[in-house]
């Protein structure tokens, strides 16, 4: 609730959910603030619906015909808003109080269009504070109608499933940033670190073997952009570097200061090396099926 006026402020959130039980009844009462709550499922078996109906939210089923829009855009584009603005919030992520009161303030400045949110990565116990992983700045608030996430296409749409992951917003507007960072619980152990990540790393090896279609609105990759262009910009510069997984390792602990982290940091490290080894050699084993004459990126 507003800590000024003890009501819910004329915000909408889009929570895109998938058997998310475990984490949805935190975050639907860190956004309980908000006029109104929609809770985007895929057919949950887990008792995700029965949660998202106790909160109070909104409940809309998306059924995904292998096409585009996913589920976040069409979201976006197809439900009816009852509010301008619009926050997107994962099953996993939460807003501090801190981060109310700063949304709840930005949404009634004229000048500005959306807003980057950072996320803070909890792991083993203890907050990520660098690694690359803090900053950690995702346009997740902004006036529903200026806003669409990209559309990356890497053949068959299938391999990335039915919900952005790895795109971000393309805001037709001015952007600003808040302060507070949001919470992200990800990666409660890891074992769903790694479980996530070889998924991950099947659609970044998958991607690296395609062009985006004539026409497709994407982030650009250059460094002279905002941090995720630049970010964009140095993955297709080391692409072809050797040792991948070792420079990652040291671009993470070092030239990012995991170190500073202490254990948790190197353990987050290591794991991203061991991450990119995955894409390394799914890389190779795309290219040759793709050399043979067959190519199939389902799992």
């Amino acid at each position: 609730m507003s800590e000024q006026s003890g009501t819910r402020v004329p915000l909408s959130v889009l929570v895109p959910v998938k058997n998310e039980a475990a984490n949805l009844r935190d975050c639907l009462a860190s956004i309980s603030f908000a006029q109104e709550i929609v809770v985007v499922d895929s057919v949950s078996t887990d008792g995700t619906q029965a949660i998202a109906e106790a909160a109070g939210a909104q409940i809309v089923q998306f059924i995904w015909n292998r096409k585009f829009p996913r589920k976040k855009n069409w979201a976006l584009e197809n439900i009816h808003w009852q509010h301008e603005w619009v926050l997107i919030v994962d099953a996993d992520e939460r807003i501090t109080p801190e981060l109310q009161r700063e949304i709840c303030e930005a949404i009634r400045r004229p000048d500005v269009d959306g807003f980057y949110v950072n996320r803070r990565f909890w792991f083993l116990d203890g907050w990520i504070n660098h690694c690359g992983y803090f900053p950690s700045w995702n346009l997740r608030l902004f006036r529903h109608r200026l806003g669409r996430y990209e559309q990356i296409e890497i053949g068959d749409t299938v391999l990335s499933g039915d919900n952005e992951v790895h795109e971000h917003v393309l805001l037709n507007g001015r952007a600003g940033y808040l302060a507070a960072p949001m919470e992200h619980y990800a990666f409660p152990d890891i074992a769903t670190f790694v479980e996530k990540h070889d998924r991950y790393s099947t659609w970044e090896a998958a991607s690296e073997e395609f062009h985006q279609p004539a026409g497709a609105r994407t982030l650009r990759a250059t460094p002279f952009g905002t941090a995720i262009e630049r970010k964009r910009w140095l993955r297709k510069l080391t692409m072809r570097a050797p040792f991948r997984p070792s420079l990652r390792f040291l671009y993470h602990y070092f030239w990012k200061q995991g170190f500073r982290d202490g254990y948790r940091g190197f353990v987050l490290c290591r794991l991203l090396a061991s991450y990119e080894r995955m894409i390394v050699v799914k890389e190779r084993e795309f290219r040759k099926t793709r050399n043979g004459g067959c190519l199939t990126l389902n799992q």
